[in-house]
């Protein structure tokens, strides 16, 4: 008997699939990917953008439980928690959310999925182009790719801590960051999101 699944993806404008006008980001990828799946016969993953633009971890602990408790299925769920790019921005002098309480938001986000599903999925921080990294963009955010090691450091300490399992976007897209990025330097753009989605569909193929 086939089982209907929920995958539930939590993040930032990167997660919504922002500056893709093609394909719609990597989530959306993944849902017609697996809705292709079920029309050929296999189980049902309905898959959930939950991805807000401009969100950090702060906003994430606060809707996580609601969001979980409206969508959960009695044949299983999958959670993705894909943040970082905003907590580690500093605006007005100030960073939107520090290492430390980067690091305990994402402990509590485990904490609160866990009640739900053993199926959960960190994802790293993408590298940044040259030609923003250290320097103040027009919505006031300064981001470094210094700091993307370190709040990924933390996002693989909370992996192994918890026995969960890492998505390295990083590692795939930091060679080549300067043609996978748009033209504000933090979003892919659709041939980033694309190398995204091939990395994540082995992933998604567990449930499928």
């Amino acid at each position: 008997m086939k089982r209907m699944i929920y995958a539930l993806f939590f993040g930032d404008s990167i997660t919504y699939g922002e500056y893709d006008g093609v394909f719609g980001g990597w989530v959306d990828i993944l849902k017609r990917y697996a809705l292709q799946k079920f029309h050929e016969g296999h189980n049902e993953l309905i898959v959930y953008n939950l991805g807000i633009g401009g969100e950090t971890t702060e906003g994430l602990i606060k809707r996580i439980p609601h969001e979980l408790a409206a969508r959960n299925s009695a044949d299983g769920n999958v959670v993705f928690i894909a943040y970082g790019a905003n907590d580690l921005a500093i605006k007005n002098g100030n960073k939107m959310v520090a290492p430390e309480d980067f690091k305990a938001n994402i402990e509590e986000a485990i904490r609160i999925a866990k009640q739900f599903t053993t199926d959960i999925y960190l994802v790293s921080i993408l590298p940044f182009s040259k030609d923003v990294d250290g320097i103040e963009v027009a919505s006031g955010k300064l981001r470094t790719n210094d700091e993307v090691l370190t709040y990924n450091s933390i996002l693989k300490g909370m992996t192994e801590k918890h026995s969960l399992t890492y998505i390295d976007f990083y590692s795939a897209l930091v060679d080549d960051k300067e043609v996978l990025l748009s033209q504000d330097g933090v979003h892919p753009n659709e041939k980033g999101y694309g190398m995204m989605a091939e990395i994540a569909i082995p992933t998604i193929e567990k449930y499928l």
